[in-house]
Parts: C-alpha cells; sequence; structure tokens
C-alpha cells in the first residue's frame, strides 16, 4: 500500500533506538523525509548510520537534543520549520515506590514526557494550520491507563499526555491537521530485551520462560500475552502520520494487545 508519504518531512523525538528508531525505518521506506534525534552525537550518528546502510537512497538527518532540558530548544525552531509529521516519543522513566520518588524524579519525568511535547507541537502547529496539513503525534503508553504502583509518575506524565493531545486535536478542527495519541503496550524494544536477559541471568531459568512469566503473573491483563515487535507497533503510526488516516483525530490509538479493556 502506498502511504502517500513521498516528500513528506518527519521529526522524530527519541529515535535512535526503539520503537522511535523503527518508526523512522517505516517512515523512510514510505520515502519520507525524517530528521531523528538523540541526547548524544555518537547515539545520534551511529543512528543515522544505520539508517542510511538500510535506505541508501533516502534523506535522513539527526537532531542532538536532550529534552530533560528546555535550555536552547528555541534554536529548533529553524531546522522544524517545514516539518509536516511530528512524533513526540522521546521519554524517560523509572521504577520506583510512591513513598521513595523524589519531587526532583517527578519534575524530570513531565519535563522530558510532557513538556517536549508541549514545546516541539508549539513550534510545528502553526505552520501546519497554515499550509493546511499536519500530523502531531504523540507516543503514550499502558500505563496511562493501567497505572502499575511502582510507575505512578510516569503514569501520570502519560496521562497528561493525552489531555495535550486532545487540546491540540480541537484546534485542529475543519483543518487538514490532526493530532493524535498512540498507546503501546509491552514492547520488545532494546530496553526490554535487557531486562529480560538481567532477570533471565539472576534468575537462572530460560528467557523464553521469563518473557511467558511476564504475561502471566505481571501483564495478566494482555490478550496478545506476548510482547509486541517494535515493527508491529511503527507500522500503525506510519499509517497514522499518513494522508490516509484524514478521518482519524482527536483519538488515541490502542496497540497495546488488549491489556487496558474496556470497550473504548
Amino acid at each position: 500500500m502506498d502511504l502517500q508519504l513521498q516528500s513528506k518531512k518527519a521529526f522524530i523525538s527519541g529515535s535512535t533506538s526503539g520503537i522511535g528508531f523503527a518508526i523512522a525505518s517505516w517512515l523512510l521506506a514510505e520515502g519520507a523525509e525524517v530528521i531523528i534525534n538523540g541526547r548524544s552525537e555518537s547515539s545520534v550518528q551511529i543512528a543515522v548510520g544505520r539508517l542510511k546502510d538500510q535506505f541508501p537512497q533516502s534523506y535522513v538527518s539527526g537532531i542532538v537534543k536532550d529534552f530533560g532540558h528546555s535550555a536552547g530548544i528555541e534554536s529548533l525552531k529553524k531546522e522544524l520549520k517545514d516539518i509536516d509529521i511530528l512524533i513526540n516519543n522521546v521519554g524517560i522513566y523509572s521504577s520506583e515506590s510512591f513513598f521513595t520518588i523524589t519531587d526532583e524524579t517527578w519534575l524530570e519525568q513531565f519535563e522530558v514526557n510532557v513538556m517536549s511535547g508541549v514545546r516541539l507541537s508549539r513550534m510545528v502547529l502553526q505552520s501546519m494550520l497554515d499550509k493546511d496539513w499536519g500530523r502531531i503525534i504523540f507516543i503514550s503508553s499502558e500505563c496511562a491507563s493501567l497505572v502499575p504502583t511502582d510507575m505512578i509518575s510516569y503514569s501520570t506524565t502519560k496521562s497528561a499526555m493525552h489531555a495535550v493531545s486532545r487540546g491540540l486535536a480541537n484546534m485542529t478542527k475543519g483543518t487538514g491537521v490532526t493530532v493524535n495519541t498512540v498507546m503501546p503496550g509491552s514492547t520488545l524494544t532494546e530496553g526490554a530485551r535487557t531486562f529480560l536477559a538481567q532477570v533471565s541471568k539472576t534468575e537462572n531459568r530460560p528467557l523464553e520462560d521469563v518473557s511467558k512469566d511476564f504475561f502471566t503473573k505481571v501483564r495478566t491483563s494482555s490478550l496478545l500475552q506476548r510482547f509486541a515487535s517494535v515493527d508491529e507497533i511503527a507500522s500503525t503510526i506510519c499509517y497514522i502520520a499518513s494522508p490516509l488516516s484524514s478521518a482519524t483525530n482527536g483519538a488515541t490509538i490502542k496497540l497495546e494487545g488488549g491489556s487496558t479493556g474496556g470497550l473504548m
């Protein structure tokens, strides 16, 4: 299927690995121009190199920016002025008791997970409205609904993201611009692979058993009963970023394998 993404220009925050990197790959495969982002020069260069090797005829570049700090973000305006697709993917989390997690950690997660999307959207939304086309996509998490007790701060930031996204969508009424939120579930990113490998080593159990136990003992509400691949998540996001998704606006698209339940 041709997603009609040729000549479209996308920026993906936090995209040197995991879901963000997979999104970049899918968009490049569809002919879009992609700017990726990471916190260090080395991580960005490595990721750009991998993508260029994979898609030698495509245009891909990178921007080094740590969204844990607001300083200097205004400098991105020039580089992002012609963006057609903004994917707010960058995020951080911690697994910690509510009683011990500090205010600083709460604020850091809000700065990265929420305010990065606020600031980036503020940079590009008006130009999208002016040209009557654009896509803004917020990458949330099943934790926004499930709220694990050791990730209350993270879940709170992801819930806030939904409110920002819906509010921005309300500003696009009658235009060709859409703003949506995607809610992935447990996904086999590099971070998840490392975590599972560590548990496997510590408990001296096969990796496959550790992975299965996550769904029989932790994420028991999952209907999928396995980790989704990054490509399963990125392919849907790529569609939402395309002109073909024009009737989807102000929505939450669940890619969590049924873990959050409910009819809506």
